[in-house]
Formats: structure tokens, sequence, C-alpha cells
């Protein structure tokens, strides 16, 4: 029997540094997240930031929690309640870091009889802290504890027509009302060697000018290339004019280079060139979360704010949007009838 695996990034048990500092402990020595050798990994995690990550984290994610508990969690559980009932297949949700493992949720569908699964990333471009270490960690657990579950994996679908489509009018939604200047698509950022990493050419991304629109092999796992393509393919959707719309990056550990531009330098940048009324859109994920609630939202707002910009917007992912649960519920279900996967 098949069934489908939906798995997200995860979230601490409480905004309490108690709880933050084991799952902050997973996520950072993931080493797909941080992509060190272990001894210095650890000296870096364990040794440094650790010592007072966990306290300051937890700040923020009191700042966002929910009544119901870590908004990704609960968004992530109203997504596949509403998924479940427009498949005719067991569906599971796990988390990639945290108590809500991936392990778990595939004991819940062997334990209903599944023997082939859909795994589902809940991410839009490939990239290696995310998408990756999701497939990764999965294939890892069925292959120590669920030997004869066979597994396939949904695809990257940044450029999937259905999916750009129910993107671009969540975003037209949000924009609806506010004569905005500029929209800036702030992705999450990843260090530039990862790029380099993922490229199985190994001589094409150079991460300059024009690798990214060179048509090459190494776009199937360039997270660079996949977040810039979306970007362009919502742009023509909602006729957007280019001299109006900006990507950038969000997120970064110091001493290394990352993805550029840096989000929190556009704010600043486009707040003194003149631009008042700033839409941001965070296309990196389907789920608002820690990352997009509070230092998007929120921080964010103030640096625009603070740098000259008066009115800014945070426009919401997809979440749990019907037309978002419905666009997934046709891709699995065409995988359950005829083996066909979105590309």
């Amino acid at each position: 029997m098949k069934g489908v695996l939906l798995v997200n990034l995860g979230s601490p048990d409480s905004p309490t540094p108690k709880d933050v500092k084991p799952y902050l402990d997973e996520f950072l020595m993931d080493e797909r997240v941080i992509d060190t050798p272990r001894w210095l990994r650890n000296i870096i995690v364990r040794g440094i930031i650790l010592r007072t990550r966990p306290k300051k984290s937890a700040e923020a994610y009191a700042k966002i929690w929910w009544k119901e508990g870590s908004p990704l969690i609960v968004i992530s559980q109203r997504f596949a309640e509403k998924f479940g009932k427009l498949t005719k297949m067991p569906v599971a949700l796990g988390m990639r870091y945290g108590s809500m493992t991936i392990k778990k949720a595939l004991q819940e569908l062997s334990e209903k009889g599944v023997d082939e699964v859909l795994l589902v990333p809940l991410y839009p471009h490939y990239a290696m802290s995310s998408y990756e270490t999701v497939v990764v960690k999965t294939m890892e657990e069925q292959q120590e504890h669920f030997p004869k579950i066979k597994i396939t994996t949904l695809p990257a679908f940044y450029k999937n027509e259905d999916y750009i489509k129910v993107l671009s009018d969540r975003i037209a939604e949000g924009l609806k009302g506010f004569d905005y200047d500029h929209v800036l698509f702030s992705y999450h950022g990843i260090p530039e060697r990862h790029i380099r990493k993922n490229d199985p050419t190994r001589f094409h991304c150079k991460i300059d000018g024009n690798c990214c629109s060179t048509n090459s092999v190494a776009h199937h796992t360039c997270y660079r290339h996949q977040c810039f393509d979306t970007t362009k393919r919502v742009m023509a959707y909602l006729n957007l004019h280019e001299d109006k719309v900006s990507n950038s990056f969000q997120s970064r550990l110091p001493n290394d280079p990352w993805l550029k531009p840096y989000t929190d330098f556009e704010f600043e940048r486009l707040a003194k060139e003149g631009k008042k009324n700033l839409a941001v859109v965070t296309a990196a994920f389907v789920s608002d979360c820690l990352e997009t609630l509070e230092e998007i939202a929120m921080e964010g707002k103030n640096q625009f704010q603070e740098a000259g910009g008066e009115n800014y917007i945070h426009i919401p992912c997809l979440n749990d949007d019907d037309a978002w649960v419905e666009v997934m519920a046709k891709w699995v279900n065409d995988w359950e009838t005829s083996g066909v996967l979105p590309v």
C-alpha cells in the first residue's frame, strides 16, 4: 500500500532555553547545515554558539509562539489535515529536527500497512541544508528501521506551473491595497560553498553574474539558480516590473561568505534609495516559521523603518491555503495512480 510522508523543518517543544538548546544542537550539528569536520563543528556549535544562542533564540520564539504551539508545527499539522482529506492514502507528518521525528512518522505509516512511501520535503528549492538533509535522514531511517518500505521522493518544485500559480496568487492577494514601491524576494541564506559542493560539474557554479542564467545540469541542485528562477516566473505571472523587484538572502553565520545580497543590507539600501513602501516575500518556505515571522515580519520592518522606510508588509507563506493543499494533493494522487511526479 502507498502512503505519503510530509517533512518540514521542525521546532523546539517550547520557547524556552531548556527546549531550544537541544533543538539547536540537533540542527546545527547536522553536517549538511554546518558542513565542517565534526571536531570543528563541535567546537563551533557546542563550544561557542550553544553558550549564548539558546536564550536569544528562545526570546525570538516567544515573540511568535501561538497558543496552540509553534507556528511552523501548527501550520504543518493544519496542512496535513486538509491534505489528508484529499487523498485516499495514509498521510504522516514528520520533522527533520525536534521531537516530531521522521522515524515516528515512518512508524505510523508502517503500522497502517504502508510499504511504498512518497517522501515530500516541504521545500520548493534544492539545498543541502534543507531538501537534501530531509532526504538523507529519511533514507537512513528507512535503511535502519524500515527496510521493507520503498521510498520515492518528490522533486524540488520551484518552477512547477501549479506551484508558481498558487504562490503568485498568494502574493497578489497580499499586495492588494498596498501601494508598493518595491517587492523584495528574501530567500533563506546558505554559504556560497554549499552551491559549489552541490555542483555536479565541479566547474559551472562560479556564483557570478552569468552561471545562474546559463543553462546547465548544475541547476538541478543549485539553490541560487532555483531561487532566482522562482522570482522570474512569479514576475512573469504577475507582470511585475523589473525595476520594482529584487532578490536577497536572509539569515547567516559570521566569518563566512554567504549568498548575497544580504536581506538586512537590502532593507537599508532600499530605504536610503527612497523606497517608502516595501513588500517582502519569503518564497524559500511554504510554511511561516521563526525566520519569516520574527526575522522578516518583525525585525525586518524595524530595520527598514529605522533606515528611513515607512510602510512595510510581509506576505505570508502558502501555509495551509486551500489552493496550495489542492496542488499538493493533485501531485500526490497522480503519483498514486500513474507514478507520475511533477517536474
